[in-house]
């Protein structure tokens, strides 16, 4: 059976293999004059995963699980062996030559193997069943870095940002995602303590919010960490998160984001486990830009997004690399601002908004990138990933998003000809 280096290789070179497909589709669309990238439209959809939202699991569930099944296990080995154990040693190894045999054997086996990691680069394979370990770093945060509260959200996103980078693939017994299920909410928990940690030393050296004295340590409100996992993981796809949407029922997968052009050309398409779109406009603009300069573009000249976008950090950092960001700060059934949401940049926006210029810009949102979820989930019927784990949904999502060019160009084509 392939270690979990091997898979992560193959898993690397599918993604590549994808992205070179929906980069030249990309790229044919734009030679063919859908590629116009003035203007660039930003949202997510909930798509539902490859996995039921009743087989979520606590940790408790999760141990009497693995209790009842290795029962069992021992229940079958007693009908098959009886009296004896089962693991008595087979034939070949209970004369002294079958043994030297089979370790000169297992010998030349994991000679084979180190040499094959030495070759690829790999890790030892033990060292993917650690605990992953994350840094916390305040200048990277996509919340503010004050508050116990936020330094835990923070180091959950870390972690689930070094799982997506690890890849690890979803076993396909049910008894190794049962293992699978308990070491990741293991993780979980030894996260929230190093989260903890990072923050009470940051605190113990830190400034207050308006940065003119020390963190006062009497203010600090009495918490105690729990002992045992908390938390539900799903036992079929352990990626994909329970996403919601107002005035619809909850869904068990993933936030499939796109970014798509006057054309209703898709040219960068992420997913997220997050239900909300908050901190996500900044990588679906590093997405875009990563995509147009993969087939020789330039950066977009506006980027539009509703209000569930709005993050007064990475906008502000957009608009220093020369593009205009309109991210209404107020939802549509919005009557008043939010108790502190006014003036500075607030105030600027909506005046921006209220403008001419400004509502013939951000018309465009509700006329591109809307009508793409619409072909996509509505016309097409895709409405579901088929495929289980982070990076398999991402790579179904991006072939998604290529044949959506592809029709595109399609149409574009017979239009042309069309006389």
């Amino acid at each position: 059976m392939p270690d979990h280096s091997t898979i992560a290789e193959f898993r690397c070179r599918h993604e590549r293999a994808l992205g070179e497909v929906f980069s030249g589709v990309l790229g044919i669309c734009s030679r063919a004059g859908l590629g116009s990238i003035g203007i660039v439209a930003i949202d997510g959809t909930k798509f539902s995963g490859n996995a039921s939202i009743n087989a979520n699991r606590d940790y408790g569930q999760i141990a009497r699980e693995i209790l009842r099944e290795a029962g069992e296990t021992d229940a079958r080995e007693d009908e098959l062996y009886g009296r004896e154990r089962g693991d008595e040693l087979p034939e070949h190894l209970r004369t002294r030559e079958g043994r030297r045999k089979a370790l000169r054997e297992a010998k030349e086996h994991l000679d084979c193997e180190r040499e094959a990691e030495l070759l690829t680069g790999a890790d030892d394979a033990e060292e993917g069943e650690q605990l992953l370990q994350v840094d916390l770093d305040p200048e990277h945060f996509v919340t503010r870095p004050s508050g116990r509260r936020a330094w835990l959200r923070e180091g959950r996103r870390a972690l689930d940002n070094e799982r997506e980078k690890q890849a690890r693939p979803i076993p396909h017994e049910r008894t190794a995602r049962l293992f699978d299920a308990c070491r990741r909410l293991e993780e979980e928990l030894e996260n929230q303590h190093q989260a903890n940690t990072a923050y009470e030393a940051w605190r113990a050296r830190g400034v207050a919010a308006d940065g003119t004295r020390r963190m006062a340590p009497g203010k600090v409100i009495p918490f105690e960490l729990p002992v045992a996992p908390t938390g539900l993981m799903n036992l079929t796809d352990p990626d994909s998160r329970v996403v919601r949407t107002h005035g619809q029922a909850p869904k068990q997968g993933y936030n499939a984001q796109l970014a798509v052009n006057e054309q209703q050309l898709i040219v960068a398409a992420e997913i997220t486990i997050d239900s909300p779109d908050f901190g996500h406009l900044q990588p679906m603009v590093n997405a875009t830009r990563r995509e147009l300069h993969a087939i020789g573009l330039e950066d977009p000249e506006v980027v539009l997004a509703d209000a569930g976008y709005w993050h007064q950090r990475q906008m502000e950092q957009i608009v220093s690399q020369g593009m205009t960001v309109l991210v209404p700060p107020d939802g549509g059934l919005a009557k008043t601002p939010r108790a502190g949401w006014d003036g500075g940049p607030y105030a600027f926006m909506r005046q921006a908004l209220r403008t001419d210029a400004g509502r013939a810009l951000y018309r465009h949102r509700q006329i591109t990138v809307e009508p793409v979820f619409g072909q996509i989930k509505f016309n097409r019927g895709i409405r579901r990933f088929h495929r289980r784990g982070r990076a398999a949904c991402r790579s179904e999502w991006r072939l998604i998003a290529a044949t959506h060019n592809l029709m595109k160009l399609h149409t574009h084509r017979l239009a042309a000809a069309t006389p």
